[in-house]
């Protein structure tokens, strides 16, 4: 048995990439289909769908409870989606980089000590596979103008401060 808690992974990516679905959605609320930033988010939402139901399934498979907090991320997430996007698109791409970053930093964390143990190949493969997705999330929002949101490093400060609180939080509850 390895001394790293998979189950609490487990937990905390599926409640993370619930929160990001969620994100998206609130965005797509406020923006519609026809923004032209519109398609970039649905395409990300489309991958973060994927990814939570790929977390869902392992979650499933090996009996891993979720966070009794799903109902607040839920609400939280497509607050946080629709509240951006209310901003005007920059900030809707300011909160997908701020999160994204957050994100990466995470599943960097969790793949280094699934690698150095080598306890659960399946997992640093799923991790590795959405930490690469995520970034290209990232580099999307950066190249569709998220650094032009107003007052963009207080709104990203906050945002990535909001997600270190939240991974925290899925981890333990």
């Amino acid at each position: 048995m390895s001394d790293i808690d998979t189950e609490r992974m487990i937990r905390v990516d599926q409640a993370g990439e619930f929160g990001a679905t969620r994100i998206y959605a609130g965005q797509l609320a406020v923006m519609g289909d026809r923004h032209p930033l519109s398609a970039e988010i649905t395409a990300m939402a489309a991958q973060e769908d994927v990814h939570h139901e790929k977390f869902n399934a392992l979650m499933a498979r090996r009996g891993v409870r979720p966070t009794v907090l799903q109902p607040f991320w839920s609400a939280a997430g497509y607050a946080l989606g629709a509240g951006t996007a209310l901003l005007g698109p920059e900030a809707a791409m300011a909160c997908t980089a701020a999160v994204e970053t957050e994100i990466d930093k995470h599943y960097s964390d969790q793949l280094d000590a699934l690698e150095e143990s080598g306890s659960d190949p399946e997992l640093a493969g799923m991790i590795e596979q959405f930490r690469e997705e995520e970034r290209e999330h990232r580099d999307t929002a950066l190249a569709s103008g998220a650094e032009k949101a107003p007052a963009y490093p207080l709104l990203s400060g906050a945002i990535r401060l909001g997600c270190r609180v939240a991974i925290k939080l899925a981890e333990r509850v």
